[in-house]
C-alpha cells in the first residue's frame, strides 16, 4: 500500500467524499433556522465524517484498525443517507437535489466498498 500510495489525499474515495461534504455544507445552507443545530448539523457531521475517517483509517499501523475506520466512514454514509430522505419528506430541498445528492453518495459508496475490499485483501495476505 504504502509503495503506491503516497497520501490519502490522493485516493479517489477520499477526493469524492470530500466533495460529497462540501455539497451537503450546500445543500443544507438553505434549511430553515430552526434546523441549523438540528437536521443541518446533523448531516453536516455526517458528511464530514466520511473522508475525516478514510483519512484516519490510512494514518493507522496495523490493517485491521484501517478497517475499523473505513467501516465507521461507510455507516456514516448510511446516515446520511437517510438524513437525506429525511430532508427531502420535510420539503427542505427538491427531487432534483435529492436525486443528484443519492448519485454522488452512491458513488462514494461503490469506491469505499472497493477500498475496504482492498484492504481486507491486504489483511489476508499478511496472514
Amino acid at each position: 500500500m504504502q509503495e503506491t500510495i503516497k497520501s490519502y489525499t490522493e485516493l479517489e474515495v477520499w477526493k469524492q467524499t470530500r466533495h460529497l461534504a462540501k455539497e451537503i455544507y450546500q445543500a443544507t445552507i438553505g434549511f430553515p433556522k430552526e434546523e441549523m443545530f438540528g437536521l443541518a448539523s446533523q448531516m453536516r457531521r455526517s458528511a464530514v465524517s466520511i473522508p475525516s475517517n478514510i483519512a484516519e483509517g490510512c494514518g493507522r499501523n496495523y490493517t485491521k484498525d484501517s478497517i475499523q475506520f473505513f467501516y465507521i466512514a461507510r455507516g456514516s454514509l448510511y446516515e446520511l443517507e437517510t438524513q437525506l430522505y429525511i430532508s427531502f419528506d420535510l420539503n427542505y430541498f427538491d427531487e432534483s437535489l435529492l436525486n443528484d445528492l443519492l448519485c454522488q453518495l452512491q458513488n462514494s459508496r461503490k469506491l469505499l466498498n472497493g477500498f475496504i475490499r482492498y484492504y481486507q485483501q491486504l489483511k489476508s495476505i499478511k496472514q
